[in-house]
């Protein structure tokens, strides 16, 4: 038996949730709670193996630990659909993601994030995450997606809300519903206004998703339904909002705290892409990934039992030295063959190469013109919720 206590609702582990972790590695790598009802992988290896056996290991019954449960079933988001549904869905909904489309937003972030950070020239202290790492990639994933630019900044805050956490009820509460049903109505208002009045509107992922077909249950071909329209450009819309102001916000607080290797990707931006990469590592936007357990399963000598929640701590995976020698060191000059902050297997992030985009050109823009900043003492907030982890607030002073 060991006494080392986890969940991911409790904010005071969740300020620095690593050395429970590796204890949780070191000691109890298939961990149970009781309180919760959920077991815990930790270690790189379990992670990545329960990642890819979507056989054993389904989303279709949730992914948010609050939200799982056997009756989560029948969704249309493609993250919790397992195969065949996923393989077909993903492979629509990746022609959103092309080569092509993504190379052609490089000019577009590097305005975003120019426009927005020479507005903030003449200020001595100012939030890097409200101020810059929210908006750009709302901006961003907003053209898209095919929102209009004048309806971005609103349907950012309720993305935003949408995260908001009760104390008492977690990301299952009325504030963070009611938000989820104005941004759910807006894209709705938003699909329809794109069948009607398609002219008005570019080459954006509504648009494709409303001409693409799909295979429907009786063999035909069939265009998507309008909720599932909703649904999925919902998923991206808000994943493609929430986990690069994660990375941004964290990147601010770590490159102040190692000033040193800052000022090596000052001298020599060519090394930022993989200065990206150790920030995902070193620290998940989104740490913590439920899955239900189809058939009894057996990790590191402990039995599961079929109908169980298992949350798989890719944050943990990330500081697991099996993997990544002296893992708890920051170091951009690392050596990362792979890491999961982006999941694995089949439901690895659509939007990983559009992250890892933004992310390269918001630091290079920063660094171009701030290069060098303080993280202001009492100005920095975290939002806790059970799967993100990040900062909502990180003051900061470039004097």
């Amino acid at each position: 038996m060991t006494d080392i206590y986890w969940d991911p609702y409790d904010t005071v582990i969740d300020t620095d949730p690593y050395p429970i972790w590796k204890r949780l590695r070191e000691e109890a790598p298939v961990y149970r709670n009781d309180k919760f009802d959920f077991w815990a992988l930790s270690r790189f290896d379990d992670i990545e193996k329960a990642s890819k056996d979507t056989a054993t290991f389904s989303s279709t019954h949730g992914t948010v630990l609050e939200m799982m449960g056997p009756g989560m079933i029948g969704s249309n988001q493609m993250i919790f659909m397992d195969p065949p549904e996923h393989t077909m869905y993903r492979s629509l909904v990746s022609r959103a993601f092309t080569p092509r489309r993504m190379a052609l937003l490089d000019d577009y972030v590097r305005d975003v994030c120019a426009e927005l950070l020479d507005g903030l020239a003449d200020r001595d202290e100012f939030d890097y995450v409200q101020d810059f790492a929210a908006q750009v990639p709302s901006m961003v994933i907003s053209r898209l997606v095919g929102v209009p630019e004048k309806e971005r900044e609103e349907q950012r805050v309720n993305i935003d809300t949408m995260f908001h956490i009760d104390p008492e009820q977690g990301m299952v509460n009325d504030i963070a519903f009611m938000a989820r049903i104005r941004v759910h109505e807006y894209l709705m208002d938003l699909v329809q206004r794109h069948k009607n009045n398609p002219d008005d509107f570019g080459d954006d992922m509504i648009k494709v998703l409303i001409n693409a077909e799909i295979t429907g249950d009786d063999g035909e071909l069939r265009s998507l339904d309008d909720d599932e329209l909703v649904q999925f450009t919902l998923l991206l819309y808000v994943a493609g909002t929430e986990t690069v102001m994660r990375l941004l916000g964290n990147a601010a607080v770590v490159l102040a705290a190692n000033p040193e290797q800052r000022a090596e990707l000052v001298a020599d931006p060519s090394l930022i892409p993989n200065a990206i990469e150790e920030l995902l590592r070193f620290e998940a936007p989104s740490p913590v990934n439920g899955r239900w357990v189809l058939k009894d399963v057996e990790v590191q000598g402990t039995k599961i039992p079929a109908g169980s929640k298992v949350l798989l701590l890719t944050g943990s995976a990330g500081r697991d030295n099996d993997v990544f020698p002296d893992a708890d060191r920051f170091d951009i000059h690392r050596d990362i063959k792979k890491h999961v902050t982006f999941g694995y297997g089949i439901h690895f992030c659509l939007g990983a190469s559009l992250a890892r985009t933004e992310g390269r050109i918001a630091l290079e823009e920063t660094l171009k013109r701030f290069p060098e900043w303080s993280v202001v003492p009492g100005k920095t907030h975290r939002q806790h919720t059970s799967t993100v982890r990040g900062y909502s607030e990180v003051g900061i002073s470039v004097r």
